[in-house]
């Protein structure tokens, strides 16, 4: 081979080239180590939205989170925009429309000089900030786009670069086994609290309480669980349709006891069995009510099992809230299934324990009627022959008193037995043993058993409503308690002597810690809803110092008129 034919050594390198890979590659490795350190995925957003700004020199980042259908954002994550901006472009933007309605559509990476001379770039919301230069890559989780990578405006007002295109390209190939980790995490971490929230009302259920509160438990735990606004259960009305039994609030509210009227399709398909998702009630005809339609999504659930439809357990969310996931329906059906079977098993436990009873007040009165009676009227004719055979007048009518005395008694044993035979009362739990109940529930997370003291005859005189609402104030009090004092003693006391100030007699509660108190700038929604729900009866809450060392802890006071 000629030398003319040689390949000459290769050109050297681009001095400028050079140096921006020594610069972005480093850059790029810590980018991806960010995106990977953590497991909570809406973090993770954040990182990757910081680290793909950084590399790029971007001033604004964003990930859109495609719904499931896969035409719009559900979610929106926003990063170099401060948090007045955002909330006022929205939680997340038309993601249907222009650019970023593209990227969803083409899941191909989309770069611009200037954005405004794109006809794609329409649909940007109200307030959003202005930018020329735009660049947007898809993320791809397990081969699905799960969302989009966005980054406007480049510092300096440069374009973005081939070199952008790929560092984020790689930089989103990595956030994509991030997003699919943490999606796991958040997936086992919500089936765990779903699977506790099912063994807590099992639990509940089958305690041998009241049912009353074993049902608002389940309305609590399915709100909570499931993020909602209000937690419901209904079940079937005598005269047709569901009444309300249950409601667990963010707000206090006037629904328990109401009854939806039979002819509601919701009511009939839930009777049916089947269960009814709501995008939005309020432009759901369906809804029948002006009180459902305050709503936005709502989940309406059959409490079924074996085939047996026993009520309904219903969850919306506020106005505006993103409407319930396909995993979150899933997790909510088999929350209700297990509802529905602890309480026919609850059910079937009462049946058991009710035919005890029947069983054994039938035991008694076999015995008082084949035993005691028969031996008290051998006594009573033994006595009468006794009297007929006396010649001493008093003794004649010692033993004729006796003998009535026998008969009396033979009629009041008669009349025993009649009643044992008539079947039991379903005496609801009275006020007291509620307290009682609420008290060793909170000992367990606690770790020691709050002290407990009533004044005056607590089931007597306190009213139905008035008890449901202290026993919710309670909870309030002593899980508020747990959760934020660190207490080591708590005192309740209930009084049922006490006097409003405008001179009604009335019912204050009393729950006492020696925690750390409440700090200056610590939130107060729990005693705000202590609050509101006390002056939702005519009553007040208020709180003040503990029972701690030097007045440490808090003290919470609760009252409503009886």
């Amino acid at each position: 081979m000629s030398a003319a034919a040689r390949p000459g050594p290769p050109p050297p390198p681009t001095p400028g080239l050079s140096a921006e890979l020594a610069v972005r590659v480093p850059q790029l490795l810590e980018a991806m180590r960010s995106v990977g350190s953590g497991l909570e995925l809406h973090s993770t957003l954040e990182r990757i939205c910081e680290a793909a700004a950084t590399l790029t020199d971007a001033r604004y980042a964003g990930i859109g989170v495609v719904d499931e259908d896969g035409d719009a954002l559900a979610d929106f994550v926003f990063h170099g925009v401060d948090a007045g901006t955002a909330r006022r472009i929205g939680r997340f933007p038309d993601g249907h429309k222009g650019l970023l309605g593209a990227l969803i559509r083409e899941s191909e990476p989309v770069r611009l000089a200037d954005v405004t001379e794109d006809p794609r770039s329409c649909g940007f919301p109200e307030h959003h900030p202005r930018m020329r230069g735009f660049l947007g890559v898809p993320v791809r989780v397990s081969g699905e786009v799960f969302g989009n990578l966005y980054l406007g405006e480049k510092r300096g007002g440069d374009p973005f670069n081939d070199y952008d295109v790929n560092m984020v390209r790689v930089l989103a190939t990595e956030a994509g086994i991030a997003i699919g980790n943490a999606r796991l995490y958040e997936a086992a971490k919500q089936r765990e609290r779903w699977i506790d929230g099912s063994v807590a009302v099992t639990t509940a259920l089958l305690s041998g309480g009241d049912a009353e509160d074993a049902l608002q438990v389940v309305a609590e735990r399915a709100r909570r669980l499931s993020g909602s606004a209000a937690g419901i259960v209904l079940l079937p009305a005598a005269e047709g349709g569901m009444e309300i039994v249950a409601v667990s609030s963010e707000q206090p509210s006037d629904q328990l006891g109401r009854v939806v009227a039979p002819d509601s399709e919701i009511v009939a398909q839930l009777l049916d069995g089947r269960p009814v998702f709501v995008a939005d009630a309020a432009t759901d005809p369906r809804m029948l009510s002006a009180l459902a339609r305050a709503y936005g999504p709502i989940m309406a659930l059959p409490l079924q099992s074996g085939g047996r439809v026993m009520g309904a357990l219903v969850t919306p969310r506020a106005r505006g809230e993103r409407p319930f996931r396909e995993d979150e329906r899933t997790l909510a059906i088999q929350f209700a299934s297990q509802a529905a079977l602890a309480l026919m098993m609850a059910e079937a436990q009462r049946d058991r324990e009710r035919l005890a009873v029947y069983e054994d007040r039938d035991r008694i009165a076999r015995d008082l009627h084949d035993l005691v009676i028969q031996r008290l009227f051998a006594t009573g004719m033994l006595l009468e022959g006794a009297q007929r055979g006396s010649l001493v007048p008093e003794v004649r009518r010692g033993v004729g008193n006796a003998v009535d005395e026998l008969d009396v008694t033979i009629q009041e044993i008669r009349t025993a037995i009649f009643a044992l035979q008539q079947g039991p009362a379903e005496a609801p739990s009275g006020l007291r043993t509620r307290v009682l109940r609420e008290i060793n529930m909170a000992a367990v997370p606690l770790g020691f058993k709050p002290g407990h003291r009533f004044v005056g005859v607590v089931d007597t005189t306190v009213g139905d409503l008035t008890g449901k609402n202290l026993i919710a104030a309670l909870r309030e009090a002593l899980s508020n308690a747990f959760r934020h004092a660190a207490a080591a003693r708590i005192e309740v006391v209930v009084d049922a002597t006490a006097t409003l100030p405008d001179g009604r007699p009335g019912v204050r509660l009393t729950v006492a810690d020696d925690g750390v108190g409440i700090p200056a700038g610590g939130r107060r929604s729990g005693l705000k809803n202590l609050k509101r729900r006390a002056e939702s009866l005519g009553g007040d809450s208020w709180y003040g110092p503990g029972i701690g060392a030097d007045g440490g802890g808090t003290t919470v006071v609760w009252q409503a008129p009886h």
